[in-house]
């Protein structure tokens, strides 16, 4: 018996959180019947799972890439305003591949891909603390009280971030540039962190994740991650 929501990530469609909504959505059956239910435990040797009316079933083949994400791509598989998208960069892989997390229109770097989605949630999940290193070139220099208060945590939609890691690199007459470590991925973070001490985010690069580095990967360029790299992750977020 697997609950119904990790059942469904081992068919490779997307993390447990994705998958999660399309199971509220109604787009899962189960045996003919809509499937709602989150608590559900699906019986792998009896249970009929659908999604969107076709048959699902957990695949053994997985898939583990990474990518130098170039600015002025959406990491989305579609877009109205038909605006350059980081799925344009892959081949057809004959299978749902998906990204692990987000980085937004203008800020490039190291970027994860898989179809496993258990491992994607481990990855995303802030449960698992996985650490996250960018370089973050940002207007004008920052006071002793503004670097203490980005380590310590800023209010974002009244939660406060996580304690983050800031290091500065470089000091400019008109910017700075910041080694940032944060172990959370809300959405535009560091930008929303930065702008909140006053200052604003000229360029964004992840160069790291866990221990996952980037390297010298040209931007626009993937790669398939080696076996040892894809256990390397495995063993920083153990549990489930």
């Amino acid at each position: 018996m697997v609950r119904i929501n990790k059942y469904l990530a081992q068919c490779n469609l997307g993390s447990r959180r994705k998958v999660e909504r399309f199971v509220t959505s109604g787009r899962i059956k189960v045996n003919g019947k809509k499937m709602i239910d989150l608590a559900y435990q699906v019986d792998t040797e009896k249970d009929v799972v659908e999604f969107d009316n076709k048959q699902v079933e957990p695949s053994d083949k997985m898939i583990y890439l990474m990518m130098n994400k170039p600015k002025n791509y959406l990491t989305t598989k579609k877009d109205k305003f038909n605006r350059r998208i980081v799925y344009d960069l892959l081949p057809d892989f004959d299978m749902h591949i998906f990204s692990i997390g987000r980085l937004d229109y203008l800020s490039e770097g190291l970027l994860l891909f898989t179809s496993d989605g258990d491992f994607a949630n481990k990855i995303i999940h802030p449960r698992y603390k996985l650490s996250k290193t960018y370089k973050v070139l940002i207007k004008g220099k920052l006071s002793h009280d503004q670097i203490e208060h980005l380590r310590n945590g800023v209010m974002i939609n009244n939660r406060k971030t996580k304690k983050a890691k800031v290091f500065v690199n470089k000091v400019k007459t008109n910017t700075s540039e910041l080694k940032m470590i944060i172990y959370e991925g809300r959405k535009r973070q560091i930008r929303r962190m930065i702008k909140k001490i006053g200052s604003e985010v000229l360029e964004l690069k992840r160069l790291q994740i866990g221990n996952l580095k980037l390297g010298s990967l040209p931007p626009g360029m993937w790669r398939v991650l080696k076996p040892e790299e894809v256990l390397s992750l495995r063993k920083l977020v153990v549990g489930d």
